[in-house]
């Protein structure tokens, strides 16, 4: 990148200003954090009021448009009526109701072009004006991969259900979300870099591995979250602190259900759901007891300020979260709920920050 000089003769970096990067440049990536957590959240919505489906192509261009007459409404709905979901679950739905789950899918794809927007007007503007410089562009570029793959897997995602299955593949809708996380992640901690470039030192390494488990925990749950919610294994235990009167459900406990049809198949027998919702409880509890070893050992270790604020935040988020998924589960008598449901995957959203906060303060050199 080219550089300038001031009237002293010192050399001066373009791309940042008295304090680090521009406010402007700062507050864009932040903006860009946001926009994702909101697709993150209306993809949940999507997926739990059944309108993933409702949009039978993948239009980047064409369909930034809605239907706009009575004529094109019939024709999406017609096409939408040839899919298995309609077939099995929504058949004899009215032009209104489709209406309504069209509107999410919709919303959905329009805000994923909406933060392409957002994201590529401003960085044109500012790599004209040189305020980002190599390091920047580079996990910029990254993103903007990491986007494309995430975007791609969304319509792998949906054309799984237009074929055979009347809902999307859980395995896929894991893969989408797990994909999307992991673009969060890299946007959020190219934002902590920006804001703050120069972490403390954190010299004492027993701790920092316990971080590294506590993320690799973390990337698990939500994993199982993910398979959890694309199979509905919800609706088959909606009982808590027990499954169903048992602490091990007696189909996990067949040897002949511990096959790979019940994997493939997952919707065919109980095995999957009972597997899925049994792990995604044992790691929760696990995650507990080793986040709160770990920021107890961690305050007794530093008098950081921001490391201290990081830990009470962890702290706060998984406890919320552990509320959260309890109040769904319960909840999730003959239908999850929408609301407690994408309360709950917005938590687990908050949750990673919170864990990648402190894995910043502790890991970054």
């Amino acid at each position: 990148m080219d550089v300038e000089q001031d009237g002293s003769g010192e050399v001066l970096n373009p791309a940042l200003g008295s304090n680090g990067y521009r406010p402007i440049v700062k507050w864009w990536l932040v903006v860009g954090v946001v926009m994702i957590i909101g697709q993150i959240v209306i993809g949940g919505i999507t997926r739990l009021t059944g309108s993933g489906l409702s949009i039978t192509k993948w239009e980047i261009v064409t369909g930034t448009l809605p239907p706009l007459n009575d004529a094109d409404w019939h024709v999406e709905f017609d096409a939408y009526k040839a899919t298995p979901q309609y077939a099995k679950i929504n058949e004899g739905m009215s032009l209104q109701e489709f209406k309504f789950i069209y509107f999410w899918e919709y919303f959905h794809r329009l805000w994923a072009r909406l933060m392409g927007f957002v994201f590529a007007i401003p960085f044109v503007i500012f790599w004209r004006k040189r305020w980002l410089d190599k390091p920047l562009m580079r996990r910029l570029g990254i993103t903007v991969l990491l986007a494309a793959v995430v975007a791609s897997f969304g319509w792998i995602m949906v054309a799984s259900g237009l074929i055979q299955r009347p809902w999307v593949n859980a395995y896929k809708l894991t893969m989408h979300l797990s994909l999307a996380c992991i673009l969060y992640a890299y946007l959020l901690w190219t934002v902590f870099k920006v804001f703050q470039p120069n972490a403390e030192s954190f010299p004492h390494s027993v701790l920092k591995t316990w971080a590294k488990v506590l993320t690799v925990l973390t990337s698990i749950q939500i994993i199982l979250g993910g398979i959890m919610s694309g199979a509905k294994a919800g609706l088959f235990f909606p009982t808590w602190p027990d499954m169903d009167g048992k602490w091990v459900p007696e189909v996990l406990l067949q040897s002949s259900m511990w096959n790979v049809e019940n994997f493939v198949n997952y919707d065919a027998t109980l095995f999957l759901p009972a597997l899925v919702q049994f792990t995604h409880r044992g790691v929760a509890y696990l995650l507990t007891v080793i986040a709160l070893y770990f920021v107890w050992k961690l305050l007794k270790t530093t008098n950081s300020r921001i490391i201290k604020q990081a830990s009470y935040l962890l702290v706060s988020m998984l406890v919320i979260q552990i509320l959260l998924g309890i109040l769904t589960v319960i909840n999730s008598v003959g239908m999850i709920p929408v609301a407690l449901g994408v309360l709950h995957q917005t938590g687990a959203i908050f949750l990673l920050s919170a864990v990648l906060f402190v894995d910043y303060q502790l890991l970054r050199e």
